[in-house]
């Protein structure tokens, strides 16, 4: 990262001239590049219908003559996810469709997309010759990373009728043991020898598993004979492939109305429930998004993205369904994170669907190396980002500027130098983040808001507005309304409540949880969110409040954690943090996992020595760290009671691993709590 602009720190000459004909020639700039133009007015992103709901829709929906949703594929020849392999087929002349790599030396390696379709029907064949019935309610297992085989896997189901349901490594077994049990499946599907051993803890004398299926072998002995006395039985990927390949059947799509996927949602807390999600919900919710951004950045034959996160989730398989349709190429990650930019690098994907964690590392990388280079550096680079800002600001994106040729293409480089739109969802970004994103990188930032029982994407910024600070507008695909929230004092009377969707893109309900489906949908058909929201003068929607995850103070002040970690994160020694209150407190305290590189940094200009553990414990950086979160909670609004008052210094990142974080990278709220409850009893103490 110390080379985002190492050619003008070393070249300081240029620089300065650089700098010195930009001041004097404005029209260079601009280069006669015309702003984008919008879906509809930036003023009016939303419409309020007639009644007492305040309930709003799009504006593309032909709302004045009673059009509130729309309820249909992007294509007639396209109704179910099995058919965008055969769109995406014919419109990229059957060109890449999935793409792999066994290293980093490696280049990516490519099946066409009448491979892809050849395999499905294959592995989807040699289901049905292993005695699956051609069903939805024929549950199919998968456990494994990111990989060409879940997709095959995924649509010989959808081709044969049945439903892929993901486990996930950080589930746990008894969330595992609970979703094997519920949906009934028979096959697992999992990528490596390693996991055998964790199904062997797993599945017990009642469990329905007579088959698992390992991609990657060869298959312990060991192993086989202990699954064998259990009587089930593992074979190789490539062995099931040849017998679908010997006794070929003809496929049985789904229609709209079927079962494309159970997803269990990863929750913070408890077992997780199985969202039923049908093949019209993942339909309709890609026509409202083709419909916010075609002609602008929505995607096609020519578009390339990298895989990684996890496809066990809505999102992923919904950008995958929407690349299939359009024919673009999907190549997948090494399966270390640690490689991931080196992946990035070497696929350059165009469509850049990420998570605010790795783009605010990208930011304060850059930002870091900016500000620890030479006054010239500093200079040039606050000057060139103020220029493109201004180009932002007028809606004009773009990456072929002086600016971008002289300091951005380094930092476009970060993610391959091609990516020319960047869909960040999961968790809030921060507007310096969203606007360093779309000056730095010169690409449509776009940020959806969701959730797995909507399809992932219920809002989305639309393409042109600079404006940052929200979530955008509803998608053609729903309506949304704002809920009252007494208790909170949110009224949506005033703009202001509980956010609720409707529309066909809403799941079937929670699989054999019916009370659970109750609790999520109301009488009237709208799916509760827990989030709180209001509307924005402009028709977007911003997100200011949490109903889950919101405990009161013993002075009755209510405290939104997740919003506090988001400012907290934003602070140089801060990678993570966790926010505990109690009602029977008055204050907060926080766990909280320094920016090691930041840390050895601060520690280097302080005198301080020893290795990123040992600086963990030294109450010097205990209070350089609450010295930050004083002045930077203040400056950014936070109230006294929202700053807390004691921390503890933890030297290991919350990850997915150590079961301190969901697959979406969201804090495991009462885990950790239990984690750290001797800390947390601790810090209370004095206070």
């Amino acid at each position: 990262m110390a080379q985002v602009i190492e050619y003008l720190a070393e070249h300081p000459v240029v620089a300065v001239a650089a700098t010195a004909a930009a001041l004097g020639t404005t029209a260079m700039m601009f280069g006669g590049q015309q702003p984008v133009k919008p879906p509809f007015s930036l003023s009016q992103q939303s419409v309020e219908l007639p009644g007492p709901e305040h309930v709003h829709v799009s504006p593309l929906c032909d709302y004045k003559n009673g059009q509130h949703v729309v309820d249909e594929p992007c294509y007639a020849e396209v109704p179910t996810c099995y058919e965008t392999l055969l769109h995406g087929m014919k419109v990229s002349g059957d060109g890449p469709c999935l793409g792999w790599r066994t290293s980093s030396e490696a280049p990516f390696q490519w099946m066409s997309y009448s491979q892809v379709q050849a395999h499905s029907l294959s592995l989807g064949s040699a289901l049905m010759e292993r005695g699956c019935t051609p069903s939805n309610s024929t549950n199919i297992g998968i456990f494994s990373q990111n990989r060409p085989e879940w997709v095959i896997m995924d649509r010989a189901c959808i081709a044969f009728s049945m439903v892929a349901v993901a486990l996930y490594d950080t589930l746990g077994n008894e969330a595992c043991e609970h979703i094997i049990g519920i949906t009934q499946m028979s096959i697992i599907f999992i990528d490596k020898a390693a996991k055998l051993k964790i199904l062997l803890g797993i599945l017990n004398e009642s469990s329905t598993v007579k088959l698992i299926v390992l991609m990657d072998g060869p298959i312990p002995d060991e192993m086989k004979m202990d699954f064998e006395k259990r009587e089930i039985e593992i074979i190789l990927y490539q062995d099931l492939m040849e017998i679908g390949n010997n006794n070929p059947h003809e496929p049985k799509p789904p229609s709209k109305d079927d079962t494309c996927s159970i997803c269990f949602t990863s929750g913070t807390t408890g077992i997780p429930k199985g969202a039923i999600m049908t093949h019209n919900n993942f339909m309709t919710d890609i026509k409202g998004l083709e419909m916010f951004s075609e002609g602008i950045c929505w995607m096609d034959e020519h578009d390339t993205h990298l895989s990684y996160l996890p496809l066990a989730h809505q999102y992923e398989r919904l950008v995958l369904y929407c690349l299939m349709q359009q024919g673009a190429r999907i190549g997948f990650f090494q399966g270390d994170i640690k490689k991931l930019l080196d992946d990035v690098q070497a696929l350059k994907p165009t469509v850049f669907p990420s998570v605010p964690r790795l783009l605010n590392r990208i930011y304060d990388k850059v930002l870091t190396s900016v500000n620890s280079g030479s006054w010239i550096k500093r200079a040039l680079f606050n000057f060139a980002f103020n220029k493109k800002k201004a180009e932002v600001e007028s809606g004009i994106i773009r990456n072929n500027s002086m600016w971008d040729k002289l300091i951005f293409n380094k930092i476009q480089a970060l993610l391959g130098g091609n990516v020319r739109w960047i869909i960040t969802g999961s968790a809030p970004l921060s507007t310096d983040v969203i606007m360093f994103l779309r000056v730095a990188f010169g690409c449509v930032v776009s940020e959806g808001y969701g959730q797995t029982e909507c399809t992932a994407c219920a809002t989305l910024t639309a393409p042109g507005d600079a404006s940052a600070g929200h979530v955008g507008a509803p998608i053609p695909s729903c309506m949304i309304k704002l809920a009252d929230v007494p208790d909170m004092n949110y009224f949506a009377e005033n703009n202001k409540g509980e956010v609720c969707f409707k529309g066909p893109i809403l799941f079937k309900g929670y699989l054999k949880q019916p009370e659970k489906t109750k609790e999520a949908i109301d009488e009237d058909g709208w799916l509760h969110s827990g989030d709180v929201g209001e509307w924005l003068p402009n028709g977007t929607l911003k997100i200011i409040d949490r109903k889950k995850h919101i405990f009161k103070l013993s002075q009755g002040e209510y405290v939104a954690p997740e919003r506090l970690e988001s400012v907290y994160t934003q602070l140089p020694l801060v990678a993570q943090a966790f926010i505990f209150g109690d009602s029977l407190k008055s204050c907060l305290v926080a766990i909280i996992v320094p920016d090691e590189e930041e840390l050895k940094k601060y520690a280097s200009k302080n005198n301080l020595s020893g290795s990123f553990k040992e600086l963990c414990k030294l109450k010097g950086v205990k209070a350089a760290i609450l010295n930050q979160i004083v002045t930077h909670g203040k400056e950014a609004g936070l109230k006294g009671f929202e700053l807390t008052k004691d921390i503890h210094i933890h030297d290991e990142l919350f990850s997915a691993e150590n079961g301190l974080l969901t697959p979406t990278f969201k804090n495991k709220r009462a885990t950790i709590a239990d984690y750290f409850k001797d800390q947390i009893t601790e810090m209370y103490r004095p206070l």
